[in-house]
């Protein structure tokens, strides 16, 4: 059963995003943002992919930490935990491939084939 968000959900979305934007402000003004636009690499997953990797394999619900923690460990990632979280919190309004199973808590939704 889906928890409904909350009040504080969406702000939590909202404000990650700001934060997400003025990290990528600052570094423009650094000049760290002028190279040219990278499209996807070969053979990197997204950040999105390798979330769903490290839920998929511990086959139960994960809180955030311990999400960026096998990110890590695992698969040599450096997740950022405002953006991680902005994004998997969008994911889950989509409602096609996370859910929240609590606060900062998140789960695959069982795909049915």
């Amino acid at each position: 059963m889906k928890e409904p968000l909350t009040r504080d959900d969406l702000l939590d979305v909202l404000e990650n995003g700001l934060v997400a934007q003025l990290r990528a402000i600052r570094a423009s003004r650094r000049g760290q943002a002028d190279s040219p636009r990278r499209g996807p690499r070969l053979g990197k997953k997204s950040n999105m992919s390798t979330i769903e990797d490290i839920l998929r394999t511990s086959g139960q619900p994960l809180h955030i930490n311990e999400i960026i923690r096998r990110a890590r460990q695992d698969h040599g990632r450096e997740l950022k935990r405002e953006s991680v979280v902005s994004a998997l919190t969008k994911k889950v309004l989509d409602g096609n491939t996370f859910a929240r199973a609590g606060k900062n808590v998140f789960a695959l939704l069982g795909k049915e084939d």
